[in-house]
């Protein structure tokens, strides 16, 4: 079993910078990939970021890729998303979440444990 909780969210002017991150419990988050989608309102929520257990391989959307860095830090049982040049169009709820799988996969069938989000908001 994971837990996850998110932070880092709020209001930023477009072109600005957020720094999410997401902590982890249990021991054994090193196992884990972890990626993070996004809830607009109205959509579904969609992928963002994904890394693998060891931080070795990422993944990300074509419309964060170049503007969002996806991290982890094991020791501390964290994952972060370091978003910068922000639109209003990423404007969503942004969720963390926990995989059996040690990639880094776009598939949120695939995820099993999920945080309750915090809200970014960009304006323009």
């Amino acid at each position: 079993q994971v837990q996850l909780v998110e932070s880092g969210g709020g209001l930023v002017q477009a072109g600005g910078s957020l720094r999410l991150s997401c902590a982890a419990s249990g021991r054994t988050f090193g196992g884990y990939g972890m990626g993070w989608f996004r809830q607009a309102p109205g959509k579904e929520r969609e992928f963002v970021a994904a890394i693998s257990s060891s931080g070795s391989t990422t993944t990300y959307a074509d419309s964060v890729k170049g503007r969002f860095t996806i991290s982890r830090d094991n020791a501390k049982n964290t994952v972060y998303l370091q978003m910068s040049s922000l639109k209003p169009e990423d404007t969503a709820v942004y969720y963390c979440a926990a995989t059996y799988y040690s990639g880094s996969p776009r598939i949120r069938g695939l995820y099993n444990y999920w945080g309750q989000g915090t809200q970014v908001s960009v304006s323009s």
